[in-house]
């Protein structure tokens, strides 16, 4: 089975115009899709066709609005990564993500992993939603494109989604990724123009190990954390919280605005 829990930790660290910083720990479901139909079989608390604690539902995720009739998320992400490259995946597809939980879900950023028929990676969609908005916006990474050595991916590009309201759009990403192994590392920096020259602004780091899945390590993911969505959307606005009180600058959603005009 491809399919794992990965468990490990998150940190956040904005370096203008203030310090801030914070750290989580956290799971995430790496999923491969062709395994889902039999995945969470005659598992009480998780489920892929059902109501259930934890729950994989097609809706929460990439083009579930856009898609006509029932296509599925394979076939809608691979959809994706061929409009933007020219070229289909022909592999396997697998989802690091968070599940619906208690019925409730947010997803800062997923992303699909897309490899070849020989079982090489080719490229990485990152799915987007921002806050408080809940728009999407998808991101396609060829492997072929990565300026870093073979299993370390490195990208660099510009920023063109809105994601939060204390961050300007004038900014650059700056990407490092493993691919999915017994570890999974992801580190993502804002990079600005500063009066000097380029600022690292912001970064956010992933740093999580592999678990197989059993009875016992989904229970357990559970246990530690029952609502891990609602979790994350909690911290999210917490730390909303300490940034509006520290009067840090606030930067309108040009697609909000765009939308009223």
């Amino acid at each position: 089975m491809h399919s794992c829990i990965y468990q490990g930790w998150v940190r956040h660290r904005r370096h203008e115009p203030s310090e801030h910083r914070f750290h989580y720990s956290l799971f995430m479901m790496y999923l491969d899709l062709a395994e889902l139909p039999q995945l969470f079989q005659h598992r009480w608390f998780w489920s892929t066709t059902r109501m259930a604690p934890a729950r994989f539902k097609r809706s929460d995720y990439h083009c579930a609005q856009a898609a006509p009739g029932d296509q599925t998320l394979d076939e809608a992400v691979r959809t994706t990564v061929e409009q933007q490259t020219g070229k289909r995946p022909q592999g396997a597809i697998r989802l690091l993500t968070h599940l619906r939980y208690f019925g409730y879900i947010f997803n800062p950023v997923s992303f699909y992993y897309c490899f070849d028929e020989q079982g090489q990676l080719e490229s990485v969609l990152a799915e987007i939603t921002n806050t408080p908005w809940k728009q999407r916006h998808a991101y396609v990474l060829p492997v072929s494109s990565s300026i870093a050595r073979p299993g370390r991916l490195h990208f660099r590009f510009d920023k063109s989604f809105h994601v939060s309201p204390f961050w300007q759009m004038q900014m650059q990403y700056d990407w490092h990724l493993s691919e999915p192994g017994e570890q999974l590392h992801i580190h993502m920096a804002n990079l600005s123009q500063g009066p000097d020259g380029e600022l690292r602004a912001f970064d956010a780091t992933l740093r999580l190990r592999r678990q197989t899945i059993t009875g016992g390590s989904l229970a357990l993911a559970l246990a530690r954390h029952p609502v891990m969505t609602a979790e994350v959307t909690a911290g999210i606005y917490w730390q909303a919280l300490r940034l509006w009180l520290r009067r840090t600058p606030f930067f309108a959603n040009p697609q909000q605005s765009s939308a009223r005009s």
